[in-house]
């Protein structure tokens, strides 16, 4: 009997030839072979569903080299999966689409439509070609398509098999079974690693790297060819090695002229003391990764010329395969593993290398989480080579302190973690990237739309900042032209104004412009000279200070004639050493000028003239206008940098007498600024105006003064007294520091009291704070000392939160808190107040233990913590941090001599040493300055 539900043959209807059957023998053995295929496959996919929705829940990586070849096996299966299946459907539809059972087809071709969009999603994903989807909501919907039609498959197959035969749920079962078991078996083998087995890594690292800290994961060396494939980058990163393989990054190496001359010195004197190179490995941690790492740079022998390791440089793989920061020690202080790569990514044939590039497109999850980490976005990564100390094993004396741009940036304004600073940005710069690796628009394959860019972009990695020198070396001006931009709006110079006599302490003219002075002929002036540091997140230079060449250029010219000048240069291009400049003046230990970047006999600065970033240098020039002159005289300031110096260039090119050097480095024009003043009578003169706020320009020039040191506070207040009278709380603000330096506490009360009354803008609570906080505490009044120094480091107000600021990093500032508390644990005598006791010194001990959190190297942390738990009875603990206080406490007895020697013979630097200081602008043979000039007996006689 036909079921009702059957249509029924018309009564006169041609009977029609047998339906073949649906699925006859070849084709059920067709259909096993895709049900075999079906379930490896299944099984794969739940193992890589798993891993993604367990890196989903914890936020954690999970996929590793074994995922990678699950994945690999994926994309086959897939593929050798589609060809019995296109031949079982296009059988299986010619057999059965006059099937009269229509809710079986429909089924039927509703899985065919599924099982299409499994195969289309899945091309779609892999990115091959013109198909490389870039949008990431577009990619996140086709993969969820991809992952939800097999769901939907399995449903519409039970669909299709029920409106036809009845399904034997047993082998469904059995089916299930094997497709769980796939899985286990997958389980033990996840955890897979080719690299083998790690050691004690620490020691190893120390016997192979050291003094240089750097480490790998297992302690053992790396292949060099690991770290070199920057071709393998290049292939779908063409923008970002372009831009590295002109950075200076690319460039450490011995392929820089200057730095291979640094480093063979070093080499030399290791090998001379010690009988082998190893001292040297405290470069190579930074500069030298690949020989260092592949075990070569031990070699005293090492080709350093035609030995392809000694000219990679710090390669793509280096930076992107280190896994930690393991302190902000700095001296390399990272842990580098031999990276996990994709199947073939070494391969040389042209499939397998092609099969690789497809798997990164295709799941490029594993590749980002290998090669871009979060550590590579702070600061304290860029510290492990910005940071620098010379240990004992380099230098044969004690540990010293080198270059700093980490800390220089962590206790600035910029960063948002200082809160001592002059100036605040509007928002904080949150590392080193946003300066120094600028978004540019990009094609690349790793590109993406970052946080309000309109467009795909990548991170530059050219790094742009000054180092002008190793790309004209290298004849590289388009590099030269770009960290030439960089630099511009940097820093400013202002000829602020003009002092009345020959003594810092004569009657003021000031702001210059719109207002000048009449000069009059035969009378002596001094000249102030404002530097400020307005975009720089550290101190201005750091680096490499005592050979980056930076002064000031002044020329005043009266018509054609040159009357004065500072800051000239010779025919060989040697900056006049009267010159002011910004930069450190290094000794070795018998007073000499370190010279030739050679680290090992670094010693005592005799000066330092660095600007911390936000604040500003002032600078006094001596002028005598030439009797009987009536012309109007134009003064112009420049400051100009230059990488390198004449000194490091001569020893770098093996410069003889005979052979002088002539320094042709660029010189990049950071700043100018000029006034025309008249002589005589008053007269017209064209000055153009200023678009510095008049404020600023008083602020900026008492900052500089505050910054010498005491011999110009009274003078710094009275720049600070104007601020005030312009109606800016940074007058009365700056007015306390100053009279807190001078020890008027009661004076630098009332100037707080003051800046706290203005609203418009405000004054910086967390610095009124700071510097309250040191006023209590001179004053004895400790607790409320103690209070503002909390409320620096842990208030957090919406403000803070809306500009990025956190000053619970201002290490100054806990050391500050953790005195304090001491100061009152020391306050309580005797048994009764026993227990309070305790608990303040361990709360002064919490704070410096902070303090060493941020920076292991404090000298002050440690000294305390080696007098608290003196006091706490924690003998053990006390003599840790005596011994690392005595190892980190400069010798101030040592430098003495140096310092003596040095001012003997080099006494334009002792000119420049003392902490006033007046540069003379009609020195007799100063480079620059015109000879008809009238100079009278004070020019003649100046230093």
């Amino acid at each position: 009997m036909e079921s009702p539900d059957m249509p029924q043959r018309p009564a006169h209807s041609p009977r029609r030839a047998p339906l073949r059957p649906a699925v006859g023998p070849r084709l059920r053995v067709l259909l096993w072979v895709v049900f075999l295929l079906a379930a490896v496959l299944g099984g794969n996919s739940v193992y890589l569903a798993a891993i993604t929705a367990l890196e989903a829940a914890t936020e954690r990586p999970y996929q590793n080299y074994f995922y990678q070849y699950m994945f690999l096996g994926h994309l086959v299966l897939g593929l050798v999966l589609v060809v019995p299946l296109i031949v079982f459907v296009a059988v299986h539809l010619r057999n059965t689409r006059q099937r009269p059972n229509r809710r079986a087809v429909r089924a039927g071709y509703g899985l065919l439509a599924t099982t299409l969009a499994i195969l289309v999603t899945g091309i779609l994903l892999v990115r091959i070609g013109p198909l490389h989807l870039r949008d990431p909501g577009t990619r996140s919907l086709i993969y969820w398509l991809h992952v939800l039609a097999p769901l939907a498959a399995v449903w519409l197959y039970c669909l299709h098999r029920l409106a036809g035969r009845r399904i034997r749920w047993r082998l469904g079962a059995g089916y299930a079974a094997a497709l769980a078991g796939i899985c286990l078996l997958l389980i033990p083998l996840h955890r897979v690693d080719p690299r083998g087995p790690t050691a004690d890594s620490a020691a190893a690292s120390r016997a192979r790297f050291g003094p240089s800290l750097a480490q790998t994961a297992t302690g053992e060396y790396i292949p060099p060819h690991i770290m070199m494939n920057d071709k393998y980058c290049m292939e779908c990163h063409q923008d970002v090695h372009a831009d590295w393989a002109e950075s200076a990054h690319r460039f450490s190496s011995f392929n820089n002229p200057v730095y291979a001359a640094s480093v063979l010195e070093t080499r030399e004197v290791s090998l001379e003391r010690d009988g082998d190179v190893a001292r040297s490995r405290w470069c190579a941690g930074c500069h030298d990764p690949v020989p260092l790492f592949g075990g070569l740079f031990d070699d005293p022998h090492y080709d350093t010329v035609l030995d392809p390791t000694a000219h990679a440089g710090i390669t793509c793989t280096v930076c992107h395969s280190i896994t930690h920061v393991n302190s902000t020690r700095g001296n390399a202080d990272y842990t580098i593993e031999e990276a996990l790569h994709y199947p073939f990514a070494f391969s040389d044939n042209r499939i397998l290398a092609w099969i690789n590039r497809q798997l990164i497109k295709a799941k490029p999850d594993f590749h980002k989480q290998t090669f871009l980490k979060p550590l590579h976005m702070t600061p304290e990564f860029c510290s492990t080579c910005h940071k620098v100390h010379l240990p004992e094993e380099l230098n044969d004396y004690r540990w010293l302190r080198g270059q700093n741009h980490y800390d220089s940036f962590l206790l600035s304004g910029v960063s948002g973690h200082g809160a001592r600073s002059f100036y605040y940005p509007p928002v904080a710069k949150q590392n080193c990237n946003d300066c120094h690796m600028p978004l540019k628009p990009s094609d690349d394959f790793g590109a993406r739309y970052f946080a309000g860019a309109t467009e795909l972009s990548v991170h530059n990695h050219l790094f742009p900042a000054a180092n002008t020198g190793i790309a004209h070396l290298r004849g590289a001006q388009d590099v030269v032209e770009a960290h030439q931009r960089f630099m511009e709006a940097v820093m400013r110079v202002d000829l602020f104004g003009i002092r009345e006599g020959t003594t810092v302490d004569a009657p003021l003219v000031a702001p210059l412009r719109p207002e000048v002075p009449v000069l009059e002929p035969g009378e002596s002036y001094l000249l102030e000279v404002v530097i400020r540091a307005l975009a720089m997140g550290h101190h201005f230079t750091q680096g490499t200070a005592d050979s980056n060449q930076v002064w000031l250029d002044v020329e005043v010219v009266s018509g054609e004639t040159v009357i004065g000048r500072s800051g000239g240069r010779d025919d060989l291009g040697d900056v006049d050493p009267w010159s002011h400049f910004v930069n450190v003046f290094m000794l070795d230990r018998e007073g000499n000028r370190i010279e030739r970047r050679n680290p090992q006999d670094i010693f005592v600065p005799l000066y330092d003239h660095q600007i911390p970033p936000g604040a500003a240098q002032t600078v006094h020039y001596g002028l005598e206008v030439p009797e009987g002159w009536r012309e109007p005289i134009t003064v112009e300031v420049r400051l100009q940098y230059r990488k390198f110096d004449n000194r490091l260039m001569e020893f770098v090119t093996g410069a003889c007498p005979r052979e002088p050097y002539e320094n042709d480095l660029p010189i990049t024009t950071l700043a100018v600024d000029r006034v025309t003043l008249p002589v005589g009578v008053a007269g017209a003169v064209d000055n153009s105006p200023l678009e510095i706020a008049v404020w600023e320009r008083w602020n900026d020039y008492g900052i500089g003064l505050l910054l010498k040191g005491r011999a110009q506070l009274r003078q710094a207040a009275e720049a600070f007294a104007e601020v005030e009278a312009l109606g800016r709380y940074d007058g009365p603000l700056n007015l306390a520091r100053v009279y807190y330096n001078e020890g008027r506490l009661d004076e630098a009360v009332d100037a707080l009291h003051r800046a706290a009354a203005y609203n418009d803008p405000p004054a910086p609570w967390w610095t009124m704070a700071w510097l309250g906080g040191l006023v209590n505490r001179q004053q004895g009044h400790l607790a409320e000392a103690e209070q503002s120094f909390r409320s620096v480091v842990e208030r957090r107000t919406p403000e803070m939160l809306e500009r990025g600021f956190d000053f619970s990093l201002d290490y100054v500032v806990i050391n500050l808190l953790g005195e304090t508390l001491f100061d009152r644990a020391k306050q309580l005598r005797g048994a009764a107040w026993a227990d309070e006791r305790e608990a303040l010194l361990r709360q002064a001990a919490e704070q410096f233990q902070r303090t060493l959190e941020l920076d292991s190297e404090n000298v002050t942390a440690h000294y305390n913590l080696a007098l608290l738990y003196d006091q706490l009875g924690e003998r053990e603990r006390s003599a840790t941090h005596h011994a690392l206080h005595a190892r980190y406490q400069p010798d101030e007895n040592a430098r003495d001599r140096a310092v003596a020697e040095a001012r003997r013979r080099y006494p334009a630097a002792n000119h420049a040493a003392n902490e006033v200081t007046i540069y003379p602008l009609q020195r007799p043979g100063a480079p620059g300055l015109d000879g008809s000039a009238v100079l009278s007996e004070t020019a003649e006689t100046a230093p």
